[in-house]
């Protein structure tokens, strides 16, 4: 056998790497998929609150465990007392949320931290009682997975999905539109909490594998990467999985070869998983922006063709053209030439380009606003020689109504400082702000 194939299929023959790949995918999977909803609802501040506030949880499990039973916690009472403890503090970041006037991120801190603090008590008081090592709940060990914890983790994932699965076009409404949700008559309240106790589920059986600090990032770090891929929740949501169950077999395999600790690995391939995604993914990657931006063609230049072929009064000529639009390479006119044809602002012709009749009436917003941009220099004292360049650099401001804001404040002029008649304002035929390059 290759040192190739060794490296991949020795691991597998081990029972603490079977036992970490079926627990660590369990939990991977349905953490892709709610941590979809989750950042679709930007909640993942949230998530961290959770993790946090779980020892409070793990501590009173144990404690009841040990008193009223006499035996050490074992997983579904650290699953019960971690769910409880989530619970209460959602509870209570609502509460105080509604009855006083701070914001909802400020009280998730104040909270979280706060329950976090109790848990840390409890177990220093009762540490002859407790047995709960902090670090490892900090940052988990997902190569020393319990059989216990295996269940968990395998049941929790199934929970979890049948309940997504069941109610996945309730979630979807009232994720993308609570307020037609709510008037529809879904219980957007009680799908809230839904959502909220399937998070809690989920980072209470991730907690003991890759620990408090990592557990919102395989929350996170999948469905983000998903988030960047797909516009449908439901390809998101199988994506997002993909991704979660990727990092946990590329992360289990990094951590044996490196010999490095087995939650960080995990997160670490998860993490270099979405960097490659962001800078590759076909739309909305960083490659795909460069090149958008460097095909994109600056809406001043095309306004400058389409009042230059205005000011001609017919066919402009292509030499024309070239003398009055300033471009950064000679060539790129001819570009930004074809890209107006196909969107229809100016035609051809044998003479050179004549505008549309939707060119025409950008033609004519932007010659308003120049005349106006003219009349305001020139009503608060700018040089007479400077008021054309001035204006020629302002006419291309036009959001907000400003034009319309220049036209009130003047009085609404009919004529510019030169004479020349300002034009009504043009309806229809808006532009999209950039022509693209193919």
């Amino acid at each position: 056998m290759s040192f190739l194939a060794q490296a991949f299929w020795a691991p597998l023959t081990e029972v603490y790497f079977q036992k970490a790949l079926i627990g660590g995918c369990a939990v991977a999977l349905v953490s892709g998929v709610v941590g979809c909803l989750v950042v679709l609802r930007r909640m993942a501040f949230l998530g961290d609150a959770l993790s946090h506030a779980m020892i409070a949880g793990v501590a009173g499990g144990y404690l009841v465990m040990k008193l009223l039973f006499g035996i050490e916690a074992h997983a579904p009472a650290m699953l019960l007392g971690s769910l409880l403890a989530a619970i209460i503090t959602v509870a209570l970041i609502g509460l105080v949320s509604r009855v006083s006037r701070v914001k909802e991120d400020t009280v998730i801190g104040i909270m979280y931290t706060g329950v976090f603090a109790l848990g840390v008590v409890v177990v220093s008081i009762f540490r002859e009682y407790i047995h709960i090592d902090l670090m490892h709940f900090i940052m988990g060990d997902i190569l020393g997975v319990a059989d216990s914890d295996l269940w968990a983790s395998v049941l929790v994932s199934a929970a979890v999905l049948s309940i997504l699965i069941l109610f996945f076009r309730h979630f979807q409404v009232a994720s993308f539109d609570p307020i037609m949700a709510a008037s529809t008559g879904l219980p957007v309240l009680l799908l809230d909490y839904a959502l909220t106790g399937c998070v809690s589920l989920v980072v209470v059986s991730a907690v003991s594998m890759v620990g408090v600090i990592l557990v919102v990032g395989l929350l996170i770090t999948p469905a983000a990467t998903a988030y960047l891929l797909s516009d449908r929740l439901d390809r998101m949501m199988g994506l997002a999985a993909l991704f979660g169950v990727t990092s946990v077999i590329g992360g289990l395999y990094l951590c044996v070869w490196l010999d490095s600790a087995g939650g960080g690995a995990v997160m670490l391939f998860c993490t270099l998983q979405f960097l490659v995604v962001l800078l590759l993914a076909p739309r909305y990657g960083l490659l795909a922006r460069w090149l958008r931006l460097r095909n994109m063609v600056p809406q001043q230049v095309v306004e400058d063709v389409l009042i230059t072929v205005e000011r001609q009064q017919g066919a402009t000529p292509l030499k024309v053209l070239q003398h009055y639009v300033q471009v950064q390479h000679p060539g790129s006119l001819v570009k930004v030439l074809r890209q107006m044809e196909a969107e229809g602002l100016i035609e051809a012709v044998p003479e050179g380009y004549r505008l549309t009749g939707v060119g025409e009436k950008q033609a004519i917003n932007v010659l308003r606003a120049h005349r106006l941009w003219e009349s305001y220099l020139a009503s608060i004292g700018t040089p007479e020689e400077a008021v054309h360049q001035t204006a020629h650099r302002m006419e291309h401001i036009r959001g907000a109504g400003t034009v319309d804001y220049l036209d009130q404040k003047l009085g609404k002029p009919e004529v510019d400082p030169h004479g020349r008649k300002i034009p009504p304002r043009s309806n229809g035929g808006s532009s999209n702000g950039s022509v693209r390059s193919d």
